[in-house]
């Protein structure tokens, strides 16, 4: 029996089916999924009866002889797909409760600049969605060049670094020195990289930093605190040209979620998550950047075997209508798809607002 073919009480049993089993975990019976329905000319004969066809029609599997059944691929394919439908899905503000909308705004209060906002988003879809939360920069093929860098000192051993970028852009973040520095070491920091490395690559700006610490040790102590400020106001991987990967949760798929995966399929898991460049490629696989509503993914094994049974759910992030790159969580099938759904669609449509200051400004 084909897909399309499936009548609308048959799609009525698996839709129940898909979300009991999202609730508990457990293979599904008929008796179980005819009294979630409250239907009382259902009865647990004829739900079983369908559930026997829509086993044929590969939307569920049994899992033990004497057990209920458990959604395939397929049946949380057109669960998603029924979601769309609902009207249940909303877009950004639309989709997430005021509750849950405050709850993300609170945990973005007082955070600032690019990176805090993406390292942020991470965080918050990981616990929103008790998958792994992603946030990836968008590619560019433009190089990021210097043109100005300032130090702050907020508090013993915190500073806050602002980079201004030859392409316009300006970045700040706080710093978390290992030592207390003093107002005079920062401005005479800030003045060496400035004078040393306007119109620099900020990548080449790193590599020469090391090189002439290694080589001048006559200037080792001014050289060693530039080059501490300058890694943490200026991490690997935010030069122009390659893609910065944010990732949290990934204890949340060792969880009860995937109790009953053995330890060597863990391990490959792991191993694949913790391969940011890997976690880029996938995204870029299957998030396009003109795309408009959140894009579910079922196949990861396609791109990634070792992705197998996860699903991935993912937007493109904007600011100003330019692509600023993609959130997103991958978690297992069974996952809470409206929530996530909301919560990825919400993140990647207030993300303007969220690198946004009171007044409007960046």
């Amino acid at each position: 029996m084909a897909e399309e073919r499936v009548t609308t009480r048959q799609r009525a049993i698996l839709m129940t089916i898909v979300e009991r089993y999202i609730e508990t975990g457990e293979p599904v019976g008929s008796g179980t999924t005819a009294a979630a329905m409250g239907s009382a000319s259902l009865s647990a004969a004829t739900v079983r009866n369908e559930m026997a066809e829509l086993g044929e029609a590969g939307l569920l599997e049994q899992p033990h002889t004497s057990a209920g059944r458990i959604p395939t691929a397929l049946a949380f394919r057109m669960y998603v797909e029924q979601l769309r439908g609902s009207g249940r899905l909303g877009a950004g503000l639309a989709g997430l409760s005021e509750s849950s909308r405050s709850q993300i705004d609170r945990k973005f209060a007082g955070v600032a600049g690019t990176q805090e906002v993406l390292e942020r988003t991470s965080h918050v879809l990981a616990t929103l969605s008790s998958g792994v939360g992603l946030a990836v920069t968008a590619a560019t093929d433009l190089v990021d060049t210097l043109e100005h860098i300032h130090f702050s000192r907020l508090a013993p051993a915190r500073v806050l670094a602002v980079l201004v970028t030859q392409g316009g852009q300006v970045r700040d973040r706080v710093l978390a020195l290992e030592k207390d520095l003093a107002p005079v070491a920062l401005e005479t920091a800030a003045r060496f990289l400035n004078e040393s490395f306007r119109g620099w690559s900020l990548e080449t700006v790193r590599l020469e930093l090391t090189r002439l610490v290694e080589g001048a040790r006559s200037e080792y102590l001014r050289m060693l605190e530039a080059r501490q400020l300058w890694a943490k106001a200026v991490p690997v991987g935010t030069s122009g040209g390659s893609q910065t990967v944010y990732m949290e949760g990934v204890a949340n798929l060792i969880g009860s979620q995937m109790a009953g995966e053995d330890s060597a399929r863990l391990r490959e898991l792991l191993a694949a998550l913790e391969a940011k460049q890997r976690m880029v490629e996938l995204l870029n696989a299957y998030v396009d950047a003109r795309q408009e509503s959140v894009r579910v993914v079922f196949d990861l094994e396609a791109q990634a075997p070792e992705m197998a049974g996860l699903v991935l759910i993912a937007a493109p992030a904007r600011m100003q209508g330019e692509n600023w790159g993609t959130v997103g969580v991958i978690g297992p099938k069974r996952m809470h798809y409206e929530n996530t759904m909301n919560a990825v669609s919400y993140m990647a449509q207030v993300f303007d607002r969220m690198l946004q200051g009171p007044d409007g400004t960046r």
